[in-house]
């Protein structure tokens, strides 16, 4: 605990976004975790007579076209959108290390079929396969996240798979093999734990990434539905006052959707600078 302390007091020493990383981070899982205790209105409350308020004292965000409090509906829908991230970040991180390991230690016609089928979903552009999955399946929260388990797939079984295949001849696992160990235990005692430092920077990437993902499919219209609060909807319902001048109902939500993917990405660089050893010297 003392070495890992002292790398993360090193890593927010040389690069202070990292810090603002982790405290923007902090903020967003207070929202998640309390958001419909520090909501300071009902998120699905409408009010005909509030419609389209400006941001003031009794509503620093404003409102929108039915009078719900902005401020409100970004705070719960934090809880939501980070939901569905770390779903979809970790389910493709657990698939995905598990089919890479396999097709890079076996080799042969694991590799062979597993490759296929990642190159196959590598074909499409991702956010197309992302709205025909969910198109086929129907609107949803499950259904978001599994399209987008399905789209980031490849990127971890790809790296597992490299990284795995690098290390299964090298001498501390053909030590384990002598040792009487079979293949299972060789490859989930001695190889994962060695290629779990990098991939978990890939998470943190990943994780701003199923946010706009998430965000972009409810934008239109084959996300999560309304009037659930989320970042994507919210966004989507105030673009059509761009031009009538009411410019809070969609620089607000858009505005945490940013800040919450810039989150992810600084924090993916102070995970890097944390782990990586050639980084510290």
């Amino acid at each position: 605990m003392n070495t890992l302390a002292r790398n993360a007091a090193h890593a927010f020493g040389e690069n202070r976004l990292t810090l603002v990383a982790v405290v923007i981070l902090a903020l967003l899982v207070l929202c998640a975790i309390f958001g419909p205790s520090l909501a300071p209105y009902d998120p699905l409350m409408t009010d005909g007579a509030a419609r389209l308020v400006p941001p003031s004292a009794a509503h620093p965000f404003g409102t929108d076209a039915l009078g719900r409090d902005i401020l409100s509906r970004v705070i719960v829908a934090a809880r939501l959108d980070l939901g569905m991230a770390v779903a979809a970040a970790l389910l493709s991180f657990v698939g995905g290390l598990a089919l890479g390991a396999i097709a890079g230690y076996f080799g042969g016609w694991p590799d062979r079929i597993i490759s296929r089928v990642m190159d196959t979903i590598m074909a499409f552009p991702l956010f197309v396969l992302a709205m025909g999955i969910v198109a086929a399946l129907g609107n949803s929260v499950l259904n978001v996240i599994v399209a987008t388990v399905i789209i980031n797939l490849p990127f971890y079984c790809r790296f597992a798979r490299s990284e795995v295949n690098v290390r299964r001849e090298m001498g501390y696992v053909e030590a384990a093999r002598m040792g009487g160990n079979t293949a299972l235990p060789v490859l989930v005692t001695y190889i994962v734990p060695n290629i779990l430092p990098p991939m978990m920077v890939q998470v943190s990437l990943n994780m701003g990434w199923a946010i706009l993902n998430a965000a972009g499919l409810s934008f239109i219209g084959l996300g999560v539905r309304p009037p659930t609060p989320e970042w994507g909807i919210m966004v989507s319902e105030g673009a059509s006052f761009i031009i009538s001048g009411e410019w809070w109902t969609f620089v607000f939500p858009g505005a945490a959707l940013v800040l919450a993917v810039f989150c992810f990405n600084l924090l993916g660089d102070g995970l890097r600078d944390l782990l990586d050893p050639k980084r510290r010297t």
